[in-house]
């Protein structure tokens, strides 16, 4: 029981103090790239302290959970941590209590409360930018959902321990509904995670999707937000990482458990090399096409579970 209270702690811990790291990594990545110094990588964290010290300015028209909000999305976002392999390959607390259909519907109510909050501060720019985000955010919740039946179907379990797992199975992993599952998902994820060509974070508005919600948001609040997004990136991208893509090389015991942290840089390491690629090489989508891509995304998913059902009779 201890032994799982530390490996508990070890991967919440990891995630929590982690996930601000890969996206400076990134930002330094493709500095390079484009012959740039660039930010340090410890920028996020920079800017995560800066913002926990300024004060929070609260619209006047804002509610409770304008206020309370941010709390409750990165709760969420901590809760998911606690049960699906992010950093260690075996169940931890409150694994038992949520699969990962629990663990999508986890993600689709953290960002139905991003949305609801925003919408409080009453503000033109956050209700365009929330227009915008629900244009898009259905297609993608749907890619979730039904990435997650493709590999509970074609591992038959519904467990994402049992399922990393059963994945690192040669057959299993060259299994065609895996693969074209894994495409949709990096397919979601680059999209869920805001990396080209799909939006530019920063000030101009017409690259904003997810960034538009925060819009209104400033001191704790937005700093808990930022933080969330760098969570949920995390989370979204282990996953990816840990089912889909790469599924090997993870060990167990505490002292595993420490070691995971250091394995799991490695292969964010090569998830964030295939994305510089992407976003140095190719041009950013017009707002219209990102539904297309959404839907090339959704429609790899529904031809995993279709394929999946088809082939196993």
């Amino acid at each position: 029981m201890i032994n799982t209270l530390v490996e508990t702690l070890i991967q919440v811990s990891a995630v929590l103090a982690l996930s601000p790291l890969y996206p400076g990594i990134l930002e330094k990545m493709k500095a390079r790239v484009e012959g740039r110094r660039g930010p340090s990588i410890f920028q996020p964290y920079y800017d995560l302290l800066k913002l926990n010290k300024k004060e929070m300015t609260i619209p006047r028209n804002a509610g409770w959970l304008f206020v309370n909000g941010p709390y409750l999305v990165f709760s969420i976002y901590v809760l998911i941590s606690f049960v699906i392999p992010v950093v260690y390959p075996e169940p931890v607390y409150l694994t038992p209590v949520v699969d990962f259909l629990g663990g999508a519907l986890l993600f689709s109510l953290s960002g139905f409360l991003k949305v609801y909050e925003s919408m409080e501060s009453s503000s033109n720019l956050v209700t365009l930018g929330v227009s915008r985000n629900i244009s898009f955010a259905y297609l993608g919740e749907a890619t979730l959902l039904t990435v997650f039946i493709a590999v509970a179907l074609v591992t038959g379990t519904n467990n994402p321990y049992i399922t990393m797992e059963a994945i690192q199975s040669p057959t299993e992993y060259l299994f065609l509904p895996h693969i074209t599952a894994s495409v949709a998902f990096f397919m979601l994820w680059l999209y869920e995670t805001g990396k080209l060509p799909l939006e530019s974070s920063g000030m101009s508005e017409m690259g904003m999707i997810d960034d538009s919600l925060v819009y209104e948001y400033s001191g704790k609040g937005l700093m808990l937000l930022r933080w969330g997004s760098y969570v949920k990136s995390y989370l979204l991208g282990s996953v990816l990482l840990n089912v889909f893509l790469i599924p090997w090389g993870m060990q167990t015991g505490v002292l595993g458990a420490m070691a995971d942290v250091g394995i799991m840089f490695l292969k964010w390491l090569v998830l964030l090399m295939i994305t510089v690629v992407i976003e140095t090489s190719l041009a950013k989508f017009r707002l219209f096409k990102i539904q297309d891509f959404l839907i090339v995304a959704l429609v790899l998913s529904v031809f995993s579970v279709i394929l999946t059902v088809t082939l196993n009779g």
